[in-house]
C-alpha cells in the first residue's frame, strides 16, 4: 500500500471510528406516529406565561442578601404567599438550546444536536408551544425561531431584537430584557385597538413565552457574583411584577392565567456553561397563578444539600423537578395534549385540582409516554429477524394492557392515589423500554467497532515492522500469495451484508459491520511477517522483554489517566526531567540536560494550576507579551553574532515585524479589556488589529529563513501574536514554555542518537529544512524511537490538559475572544477557542517534524507508532464509554473518546501543516527586487 493511499485509508477509518460513536450514543431517541393525548377534564388556566431567565442561577434566586433582604423582592413574594417553588435539574450539556428544549418540548435532546446550530432543528419535535392555540414569544434571535420553524400551521409568533444586540462588551445587557417587557406591554396596548388580536388574546390555549438573555450576558462578561449580574435579577423581578399587573388588569383578574419562572441552564462563578457543575444543573422553578397550589408549610425536609437552610426557605415545601418534567406540567395548566416526544413525568404536587384530575393527567402522561415506547418497539421489531428480537419483558403487550385497565378501574372506583401510582410505575417502565430499545444495537455495533480497533492497530504494527524495521528478511516478500483468504473474506462480507440486508438495517450499519472484513484481510496477508520477528522475540531474555512491555504499558496508562486527573501529566513530566539520568545522557551533555530538567519542571507546573477562565488576570498576559519580546531580542541578537548570517535585509524585517506584532498584541489585549471594563464596549481598531494579526500569523513564517533555528523560532512569534489576543491569564506563558521544551528537546534527541551509536552528530545551527528531505539519508527504526514517538504523544496531551480539561472544554466562556468580537456569535467564537487549542499543538508538531528529519527518520516511519500509540488509547476510552451513571459522567466519556478519535485525524493533518510551516519559503520581497532592477 502506497504512502498517499495508506493515509487516505487510515483517515478513512478513523472517520468512522469516530462517526460510530454518534450513531451508538448520540442518535436521535425521537420517534414519530403518536397519536397526541390530552387530559378529558377543564384544565384550571386559560392562557400560560412562560417566563425563561437564561443563565439564571437557583442560589442567585433565592439566597438573600448580607443584610438578609431578598436579592428578588417580588418573587420571594410569590413563592412565600401565592404559589409553590422547587429546584429544576438540568442535564448536561447545559446550554441554552437543550435547555429549552427540555422545558417546552419535554424531551432531552442528543447532544449532537448542540453542533448542528442554535436556530434550526436538526430534527423535527412536538412542543407546548405547537399544541397550544396561539403563542406569542418575545427575546433572543437564537432560541425564538427554533420552536416557530417547528410548529404545524401559523399560530406560534416571534418578536426578536437584533443579533448584534446580544453584546458581552455592551455598557448594560439588562436592556435585552427591558426590551422584551417593553414589546410585550407595547403589544397588549396595541390589541386594544386591533379586535382579531384582541380576540385571539382572550381564546383559550394561549402561551406567552418571555425569554430573558441579559442575566446570562451578563454572567459571561462579568460573572454571577458582578454587580452586574445581581442588578439584572432585580430588573428582571420588577420587570415580572409589572408584567403580571398589567396582564391580570387586561383580564380583569379572571383567576384563570398560570405563571411559571424557570431558567434553562445556571452558570459556573467564572461565568460558564455546559458541564455539568451543579451551579450550572441547578437552576431556579417558581409557578403560580391558576392551578398552582399555594405554598405548604412543613417542619422538616429531607435534602442531602444545605440550600433551605442558607435561603431561608426551611418552612415551606420544596418540591424538585427534572427540567423535562416543566412541559406536562404547563400543558396540564391549559389543557393542550402533552407534546408527543416528552419524556417528563407531571409534577402533581405543583398542582391545586381535584385528585380526580391528577388522575386523569396522570394517566393521560403514562399513555403519552408508552405511545413513544410502542412506537420504538414496532420501529425495532420491524428492523429484527423474529428469532433474534428479544422484546422488553417487563412491558410486553399483555402488561400494557394490564396496566391500563387497572389504572382506569382505579380511577372509577375513585382510588385516585392507587391510580396515580400505577401510572408512575408505568410511566417509569415505559421509559426504560424506551432507552432499551433505542440501545439494542450498541452492543453489536460496539463489538464491530472494537474488532475494526483491534484489526487496524495490529495492521499497522505489521507495516512498522514490514517497511521500517530490519527485522524481516526481504526474500520473503516473493513468496506466492494464497487465494484462499481472499474467497474466505469475501463470502463472510456477503453473509453480513445479506443479514443487515434482509433486516432492513441503516447504510451506516453496513460500514461498521463490513469494515472489520477488509481491515483483516489485509492482517492476515501480511501475517507472515509475523514469523521472523517472532523468532527474534523468542531469543531475547525474558525479563528485558517483559520491563519493555511494562514500561509501555504504563506510559500509555499514564496518557490515559491524564484525561482524568491533569496532575497525571505533572508526574510524567518530572519523570521525563529525570530520563537524561536514568540513560547517562548527561554525562555527554551537562548544559543542554539541565535546561531540559528545569523546563521540564517548569511545565509541570501548568497541569497543576487551576482551569483557565476562571479567574482572568491581564497582567500575567502583558507579561507573557513582554517576555516574548525579551527572548525575541536575545534571540536575534544569538542569530547576528553566528556564522549564518542574513542573507538579505528582508529576513530581518520579518523578524521585526513579529516583534512589532507581540508589542501591538499585548496592547491590544490590555486596552481590550479596560475598555470592556469601563463597559466602552470593543473598541474598533483593537478589533481590525487583532483580526489582521490573526490573518498574517501563517503566512508570515513563511517568509522566513529555513534554518532550523530561525524557522522555529519565527513559527513561535507568529503563533504567540494570536494566542496572546485569545488569552485571558497564566495560559498565555503556557506556549513560550512548551517551545522552550521543544527546541531543548530536538537537541536532547541528539544527543540520544549520537548516544545510541545511530547517527554522527550534526550541526543544528546550521540544519536546513528545506533540504533535509533526501530519502537516501533515512535509516530503519530503532527500540528507541518508540520512545521519541511516545514523547510526541504526551506533549500533544500535554499541549491539550497543561491549562484546561474537558469540562472547560465544554463549558463555553466568550472572554477569551473579546479582543475579536463580543457580539454573541457561537460558531466565530467556537472556532476562535479551537485556534487557541490548535497552538500549542501546531508548536509541538513543528517540534516533531525537527525531531523527524535531525534523528533521519521518514515523517511516516515515526507517525505510524505514534498512530498506534494513540490507537490503543482510543480503544481504552472506547471500552469507557458509558451509558449509565450521572449525565456527566456520560458526556465525559464520551468527550474522552471523541477527543483522543479527534486527536488522531488532527495529527494526521498537523504532520502535513507543520511540514509546509517548516519547510516552504516565500519569496515575494525578494523577486519583486529582482525585477525592479
Amino acid at each position: 500500500m502506497g504512502i498517499p493511499v495508506f493515509i487516505l485509508a487510515g483517515l478513512l477509518v478513523h472517520f468512522v471510528f469516530l462517526a460510530s460513536i454518534f450513531d451508538i450514543y448520540f442518535s436521535s431517541p425521537l420517534v414519530h406516529g403518536m397519536t397526541p393525548q390530552q387530559t378529558p377534564l377543564p384544565p384550571p388556566a386559560k392562557r400560560l406565561v412562560l417566563f425563561v431567565a437564561d443563565g439564571l442561577r437557583a442560589d442567585s434566586l433565592f439566597e438573600l442578601n448580607s443584610n438578609n433582604t431578598p436579592q428578588a423582592p417580588y418573587l420571594r413574594a410569590i413563592l412565600e404567599n401565592n404559589g409553590s417553588w422547587g429546584i429544576s435539574h438540568t442535564r448536561v450539556p447545559t446550554e441554552s438550546r437543550p435547555g429549552h428544549v427540555a422545558l417546552i418540548a419535554g424531551f432531552y435532546e442528543d447532544v449532537s444536536a448542540v453542533a448542528k446550530g442554535w436556530k434550526e432543528n436538526p430534527v423535527e419535535f412536538d412542543s407546548v408551544f405547537n399544541e397550544s392555540k396561539y403563542t406569542w414569544s418575545w427575546g433572543s434571535p437564537d432560541i425564538l425561531p427554533m420552536f416557530a420553524k417547528g410548529a404545524t400551521g401559523d399560530h406560534v409568533y416571534t418578536f426578536c431584537y437584533t443579533a448584534e444586540s446580544e453584546d458581552f462588551g455592551a455598557q448594560d445587557a439588562a436592556k435585552l430584557d427591558t426590551w422584551v417587557f417593553d414589546h410585550v406591554k407595547s403589544f397588549f396596548n396595541s390589541s386594544r385597538s386591533n379586535q382579531t388580536l384582541f380576540s385571539a388574546l382572550n381564546e383559550e390555549k394561549v402561551v406567552l413565552f418571555l425569554h430573558l438573555l441579559g442575566i446570562d450576558t451578563n454572567g459571561h462578561a462579568h460573572r454571577p457574583y458582578s454587580k452586574e449580574y445581581k442588578e439584572n435579577i432585580k430588573k428582571v423581578d420588577e420587570g415580572v411584577k409589572e408584567i403580571v399587573s398589567m396582564l391580570e388588569s387586561f383580564y380583569g383578574n379572571d383567576g384563570k392565567t398560570a405563571y411559571i419562572l424557570t431558567s434553562d441552564h445556571g452558570m459556573t462563578d467564572w461565568g460558564s456553561h455546559g458541564a455539568g457543575h451543579p451551579s450550572e444543573t441547578l437552576t431556579p422553578l417558581i409557578a403560580w397563578g391558576a392551578g398552582v397550589n399555594c405554598p405548604q408549610e412543613v417542619t422538616s425536609q429531607l435534602f442531602e444539600d444545605n440550600f433551605l437552610k442558607e435561603w431561608k426557605l426551611e418552612n415551606l415545601k420544596r418540591m424538585d423537578v427534572n427540567q423535562a418534567d416543566i412541559a406536562p406540567l404547563m400543558a396540564s395548566l391549559i389543557g393542550v395534549p402533552f407534546p408527543l416526544n416528552s419524556v417528563g413525568t407531571l409534577p402533581l404536587e405543583y398542582l391545586n385540582n381535584s385528585d380526580h384530575f391528577k388522575a386523569e393527567s396522570m394517566f393521560t402522561n403514562a399513555l403519552q409516554v408508552l405511545e413513544q415506547f410502542k412506537v420504538k418497539m414496532s420501529q425495532k421489531k420491524r428492523t429484527t429477524l423474529s428469532f433474534l428480537f428479544t422484546p422488553f419483558k417487563p412491558l410486553s403487550d399483555s402488561e400494557q394492557i394490564n396496566f391500563l385497565k387497572k389504572a382506569r378501574v382505579y380511577i372509577q372506583q375513585q382510588k385516585y392515589r392507587e391510580a396515580v401510582s400505577l401510572c408512575k410505575t408505568l410511566i417509569n417502565l415505559a421509559l426504560e423500554g424506551l432507552s432499551y430499545y433505542h440501545t439494542y444495537d450498541r452492543l453489536f455495533l460496539g463489538l464491530s467497532i472494537a474488532v475494526s480497533f483491534v484489526g487496524w492497530t495490529t495492521y499497522v504494527i505489521l507495516v512498522i515492522i514490514k517497511t521500517h524495521t530490519t527485522l524481516i528478511k526481504a526474500a520473503q516478500s516473493n513468496n506466492k500469495e494464497s487465494t484462499g483468504p481472499v474467497y474466505g473474506f469475501t463470502f463472510v462480507g456477503m453473509i453480513i451484508a445479506f443479514f443487515l440486508l434482509i433486516q432492513t438495517s441503516p447504510w451506516t450499519y453496513y460500514v461498521y459491520c463490513l469494515l472489520p472484513v477488509p481491515i483483516w484481510y489485509a492482517v492476515v496477508k501480511e501475517l507472515r511477517v509475523i514469523k521472523d520477528p517472532a523468532a527474534n522475540l523468542w531469543s531475547l531474555p525474558i525479563g528485558q522483554s517483559a520491563g519493555f512491555l511494562l514500561i509501555c504499558t504504563l506510559g500509555i496508562e499514564l496518557l490515559v489517566f491524564s484525561f482524568f486527573y491533569r496532575s497525571t501529566l505533572t508526574v510524567g513530566l518530572l519523570v521525563f526531567a529525570g530520563w537524561p539520568v536514568i540513560t547517562q545522557l548527561w554525562v555527554q551533555a551537562k548544559r543542554t540536560t539541565l535546561s531540559w530538567t528545569l523546563l521540564c519542571v517548569l511545565l509541570a507546573v501548568f497541569p497543576l494550576m487551576p482551569v483557565v477562565g476562571r479567574e482572568p488576570n491581564i497582567p500575567l498576559v502583558v507579561a507573557a507579551g513582554l517576555t516574548t519580546l525579551l527572548i525575541s531580542c536575545f534571540s536575534l541578537a544569538s542569530f547576528s553574532r553566528s556564522k549564518n548570517k542574513y542573507q538579505s535585509k528582508e529576513d530581518l524585517k520579518v523578524y521585526f515585524y513579529q516583534m512589532f506584532s507581540i508589542a501591538l498584541s499585548t496592547y491590544v489585549v490590555s486596552s481590550t479589556h479596560n475598555s470592556l471594563k469601563n463597559k466602552q464596549g470593543l473598541p474598533v481598531f483593537n478589533q481590525i488589529i487583532s483580526w489582521t494579526t490573526l490573518a498574517s500569523s501563517s503566512a508570515l513564517p513563511l517568509l522566513s529563513p529555513t534554518l532550523l533555528f530561525q524557522r522555529l523560532f519565527s513559527i513561535l512569534l507568529s503563533l504567540m501574536a494570536t494566542y496572546l489576543l485569545l488569552s485571558t491569564g497564566y495560559e498565555a506563558l503556557f506556549p513560550l514554555v512548551l517551545s522552550g521544551l521543544m527546541l531543548v528537546w530536538i537537541q536532547m534527541e541528539q544527543e540520544a542518537l549520537q548516544h545510541y551509536g545511530l547517527s554522527l552528530k550534526p550541526k543544528l545551527t546550521v540544519f536546513n529544512f528545506a533540504y533535509a528531505t533526501d530519502i537516501t539519508q533515512f535509516r530503519q527504526l530503532h527500540l528507541d524511537d518508540i520512545r521519541r514517538s511516545f514523547f510526541f504523544v504526551f506533549f500533544i496531551v500535554t499541549a491539550f490538559f497543561g491549562t484546561g480539561n474537558i469540562a472547560s472544554i465544554n463549558s463555553f466562556d466568550p472572554a477569551s475572544v473579546y479582543c475579536f468580537l463580543t457580539v454573541f456569535s457561537p460558531f466565530i467564537m467556537g472556532g476562535l477557542l479551537l485556534l487557541k487549542v490548535v497552538i500549542p499543538f501546531l508548536l509541538v508538531a513543528c517540534a516533531f517534524e525537527a525531531v523527524q528529519v535531525t534523528t533521519q527518520l521518514s515523517s511516516k516511519s515515526l507517525f505510524l507508532i505514534v498512530l498506534v500509540i494513540s490507537d490503543i488509547m482510543a480503544l481504552h476510552f472506547f471500552f469507557l464509554v458509558k451509558d449509565y451513571g450521572s449525565w456527566l459522567d456520560i458526556g465525559t466519556s464520551i468527550s474522552h473518546y471523541v477527543l483522543v478519535m479527534s486527536l488522531t485525524i488532527f495529527m494526521m493533518l498537523m504532520n502535513g501543516l507543520a511540514q509546509l510551516l517548516t519547510t516552504k519559503r516565500l519569496e515575494l520581497s525578494r523577486r519583486t527586487k529582482h525585477h525592479s532592477t
